[in-house]
């Protein structure tokens, strides 16, 4: 009789078959028009709750007020970029934080919304 000893535990693999593209566009307000207006009549509420949505600290966004390019925006969206695959740039990153600022955080809200799939996990097989 052999005996096997499993030296590492198999890990999770994330399988995803999303785009690498946003699921909208910055200005594609009319898929959400609720969400919209919150966002634009109570835009640091809204802010804060879809910051900590994407496990961020609940507070964060209210940073934003800091200097000419909104720092958190920003860093907010190129975060999602990378966790989603979403391929870009940080110079169009900043460009749509600084002067389309409302606007990205509803985009950044319709993805969330659009990629919130369950995880599946591949396991390995041990032998």
């Amino acid at each position: 009789m052999t005996t096997t000893m499993v030296i590492r535990q198999p890990q999770p693999v994330m399988v995803s078959t999303e785009s690498d593209k946003w699921g909208s566009g910055i200005c594609d307000c009319c898929n959400n028009v609720p969400e919209c207006c919150f966002a634009f009549w109570c835009f640091w509420c809204f802010t804060c709750i879809k910051a900590k949505e994407h496990g961020e600290c609940l507070c964060l966004p209210l940073l934003d007020v800091c200097g000419i390019a909104p720092p958190i925006t920003l860093a907010m969206r190129v975060s999602m970029r990378k966790r989603y695959g979403i391929k870009g740039t940080i110079c169009d990153d900043c460009v749509l934080a600084t002067f389309c600022r409302p606007c990205v955080w509803c985009q950044m809200s319709r993805e969330m919304k659009a990629r919130a799939i369950q995880v599946s996990l591949v396991g390995a097989r041990i032998f």
